[in-house]
């Protein structure tokens, strides 16, 4: 299933669906008011959705007439990891330092402010100060669907609702400044991510499959970033260092999680720009760093999961 939030236009009220063809199927005509989160809460839910979507008599509405927001428009937490060994040694070298040996011993995991989530097509809103070094990061996300505390990685699997993009939108300007006080990326983090288009629930997925063991799954699953058209990252979620499973039994060891937790992967290899231009200044010294500007249209596309495209703006 590719499950959405949406609205009829901007100033309804948000529904709930899963995409059939070119339409999106209402649930909220079988569950009532309800978001993505309570549907989550629901024991059965998945062979509710199934069994409600083969009806002859449901609501569709077309993806031209919709305003698809971000899944999970109002995550209960955002948690973004730092599972892609290629990114961190890059970014590591590019800064004139080793690779951190603790990397291999953990997944590390930092809060962000889950009050300040876009949707797969909205508009970035960025204050002056954000503009300096600004950047998108390209990552695949997914949400908890069942509430659950010391899970192993075994068992995880079972937590995830599904799966979904994420750009983890980042002022480095603002990061560089307060990561010299070594508490954690905040005001270079806090003020957008985005979230989208769908959320994807595994079983759509399972052809894609690496491997699966008691460490988690491996997926093939390719993913691009343009800028205005032009392709500047390209990666494969095959390339994660730590499982999503993983990374839930590091989050929930003494921690509890609920339905509606988000948890991104961190960055891919080169699915940055901090990334990029660090590399390309190691070539050439002379090189012009590229970094986004209002105007520019940042779109990220994942096999399977689709695209989002969202246009950078200025605070008015």
């Amino acid at each position: 299933m590719k499950l959405s939030t949406y609205k009829l236009d901007k100033n309804n009220k948000e529904l709930i669906g899963v995409l059939k063809d070119d339409s999106v199927v209402n649930l909220n005509q079988f569950f009532g008011e309800i978001s993505m989160i309570d549907l989550f809460k629901k024991k059965n839910w998945k062979s509710d959705v199934t069994n409600f979507i083969e009806r002859d008599n449901v609501l569709l509405h077309d993806l031209k007439n919709i305003h698809l927001l971000s899944p999970i428009p109002s995550p209960n937490s955002l948690r973004d990891a730092y599972a892609f060994r290629q990114h961190v040694e890059t970014s590591r070298r590019n800064r004139g330092l080793s690779m951190i040996k603790e990397f291999d011993e953990f997944p590390v995991f930092y809060f962000s402010n889950h009050n300040a989530i876009y949707g797969p097509n909205e508009n970035i809103v960025c204050m002056p100060d954000h503009f300096d070094k600004l950047d998108y990061e390209l990552e695949i996300a997914i949400v908890i669907s069942k509430e659950g505390r010391n899970i192993k990685a075994k068992n995880a699997s079972d937590y995830i609702a599904g799966f979904m993009i994420m750009n983890d939108i980042s002022a480095r300007g603002l990061q560089m400044e307060e990561m010299r006080l070594n508490l954690g990326p905040a005001k270079g983090k806090d003020f957008a991510s985005v979230l989208g288009p769908f959320l994807v629930t595994p079983d759509e997925i399972s052809d894609k499959i690496i491997e699966s063991n008691d460490n988690g799954t491996t997926y093939d699953l390719n993913m691009t970033c343009s800028v205005n058209g032009r392709v500047f990252s390209k990666g494969n979620l095959s390339s994660m260092n730590w499982t999503f499973e993983q990374i839930i039994e590091r989050i929930s060891y003494g921690a509890t999680i609920f339905p509606g937790d988000v948890i991104g992967s961190g960055t891919v290899g080169t699915g940055c720009l901090l990334e990029i231009n660090g590399t390309e200044k190691l070539k050439d010294n002379k090189y012009e760093e590229k970094w986004l500007r209002k105007g520019d249209i940042v779109e990220m596309e994942v096999e399977c999961l689709g695209m989002i495209s969202n246009e950078i703006v200025a605070e008015i």
